[in-house]
């Protein structure tokens, strides 16, 4: 499944983890931070641990000098390219650890934020849903690459704003009973924009409020599709939506040529708000439906539940 993809480029082309969050309200001050690295472990434990350099001292010897911000900044995996404010560093702390998960009938998929070290990856395969879609000929592969990657990393320096998510999945193993483990696949991706400040400079019409939450640039492996991975890819954008935005509505875009994912955005209760006019045929484009979802109210957690709690 490759639903309606958003790039701007030159080219047209239910077991859940819950994790409490809190922001405090802190002063606008303005620093460079390192967050700690995360990890992904075949057993599907996540695990956070620290980056933090340690230095020893010696009795005879003065001190080593501390080690750069600057430094600690380029071992940040999840560094944006700019100064973050406290509530911002706050919610990239979030995005880093935000985990869902679903165990499914042919086998398991969780959906956390792509790492800068899986571009490539995630790049691959949009080009690929990108090509598939617009039947581009083979010889744009190379170009189409180049411009998918540009602007993954231009819209990676807009986190926490949004967040490109992607999902793994694991078979289940053949036989019942069998201990033997199953290869963890690479599934699919999702973009996801949470507010104004992360709203792409190109959308698509019909336009979307700029300060809404926004999905798009949703892809499935070939192989892996018609497994309902695309469902949980949704189901992943809009928890995290409920949890990074204040603003209930969310929007999306799907061609009209696209009646499987169509039909997905309706059982996920999506309703058409507004249709391309036909005039875009004369752009060579395809009409689009722009599409909208009242997400229900998330119980956030008061400041007094987490004063206690270290989770």
């Amino acid at each position: 499944m490759a639903a309606t993809l958003s790039l701007s480029l030159s080219l047209d082309p239910q077991t859940h983890h819950h994790h409490r969050f809190f922001f405090p309200k802190h002063h606008t001050r303005h620093f460079a931070y390192s967050l700690p690295n995360f990890h992904i472990y075949p057993s599907q434990s996540f695990k956070i641990s620290s980056s933090t350099p340690s230095h020893s001292r010696s009795s005879t010897t003065s001190p080593p000098p501390p080690t750069p911000i600057s430094s600690l900044y380029l071992d940040d995996p999840f560094r944006t390219g700019r100064f973050l404010t406290n509530d911002e560093l706050d919610r990239l702390r979030f995005l880093e650890s935000f985990v869902y998960s679903e165990d499914l009938k042919s086998g398991s998929m969780w959906v956390r934020v792509m790492r800068p070290d899986e571009t490539d990856t995630t790049v691959a395969l949009l080009a690929e849903s990108f090509a598939e879609s617009m039947m581009l000929p083979p010889g744009y592969a190379g170009l189409l690459r180049f411009l998918i990657k540009k602007y993954l990393l231009e819209r990676r320096t807009l986190m926490p704003h949004m967040a490109t998510l992607l999902g793994f999945y694991r078979e289940n193993a053949p036989n019942q009973g069998e201990q033997q483990e199953q290869e963890v696949k690479f599934a699919g991706t999702v973009e996801v924009c949470f507010d104004q400040r992360g709203a792409n400079t190109s959308m698509p019409s019909p336009l979307p409020p700029r300060n809404s939450p926004y999905i798009c640039n949703m892809a499935v492996h070939k192989s892996l599709r018609r497994r309902g991975l695309g469902w949980h890819l949704l189901k992943a954008s809009e928890e995290l939506i409920s949890r990074m935005s204040s603003s209930r509505e969310v929007y999306l875009h799907c061609r009209m040529i696209d009646e499987a994912p169509f039909s997905m955005y309706e059982k996920a209760n999506y309703k058409v708000v507004k249709t391309d006019s036909i005039l875009v045929l004369l752009m060579l484009q395809r009409r689009k439906h722009l599409m909208c979802k009242k997400l229900p109210l998330s119980n956030m957690p008061s400041e007094t539940d987490l004063s206690g709690s270290d989770e």
